[in-house]
């Protein structure tokens, strides 16, 4: 008994073999293939809609939707600008004064950006973002009309939307009385009004849409046990 306790303590005593550190070459080869959740995104949509009604009037709205497609393994995009101008034929407001905003700094700042700059009274604007995240099938591609960009202009008024560089935006403008914006660039997403008048009503929104699919719970289990396999690189022993 004495012997094989003996035996037991230098057993303890001893590093355990096979079990080896792993340099830091071995973790880089690592990263990145942990997949956190066991779900697929099927569809990413983009709904933005801009809303402008004048003290006299006029309303002017652009609108741009697109989205990226996964569900057949390689992404396709689908895209319809549609832009509109109301009432053109009443008469602008009178811009009052010299009344000026500033948003020249909002092109170096990146990541997402809701800017409201008003100069007058009696004014209604706001931003508004959304993002829903579910899941089930991806939508029907969306039905393009007229191609990729569709602008619209009338008596001092202007409205765009579309593509145009790799750049998706949609701007209204009313000439002295100031401007609404939306994008999505590389790096940033926003939305801007800029307003120098009184009685004008602006709005901004803009609606994400992502769609996942579930994999089957086999399939999550398949994908659960690559990652213990593959986890276990750089380990010593029989494994």
């Amino acid at each position: 008994m004495a012997s094989a306790l003996a035996q037991a303590d230098g057993e303890t005593a001893r590093p355990a073999r096979g079990l080896t550190e792993i340099p830091d070459t071995e973790l880089g080869l690592m990263r990145g293939r942990y997949t956190v959740g066991n779900d697929a995104v099927l569809w990413f949509g983009v709904s933005m809609v801009s809303t402008w009604q004048t003290a006299a009037g006029q309303t002017l709205q652009g609108q741009l939707d697109f989205g990226f497609d996964f569900s057949r393994g390689t992404p396709t995009v689908s895209y319809r600008p549609s832009v509109t101008i109301t009432a053109e034929d009443a008469p602008l407001p009178v811009a009052q004064g010299q009344r000026s905003v500033d948003s020249a700094g909002l092109a170096n700042v990146s990541g997402m950006v809701q800017s409201v700059q008003v100069a007058g009274d009696g004014n209604v604007a706001g931003n508004v973002t959304s993002l829903t995240v579910r899941d089930g099938e991806a939508p029907a591609a969306i039905a393009a009309a007229g191609g990729r960009h569709a602008e619209a202009a009338a008596a001092g008024m202007s409205a765009s939307a579309g593509f145009d560089g790799g750049e998706a935006r949609i701007l209204l403008q009313v000439d002295g009385h100031g401007a609404a914006e939306q994008w999505i660039r590389a790096g940033s997403l926003g939305q801007s009004i800029r307003l120098g008048s009184d009685g004008q009503a602006v709005g901004n929104q803009l609606h994400l849409d992502l769609v996942r699919q579930s994999l089957p719970a086999n399939a999550a289990l398949d994908q659960g046990v690559a990652q213990a396999i593959s986890l276990t690189r750089g380990l010593g022993g029989h494994l």
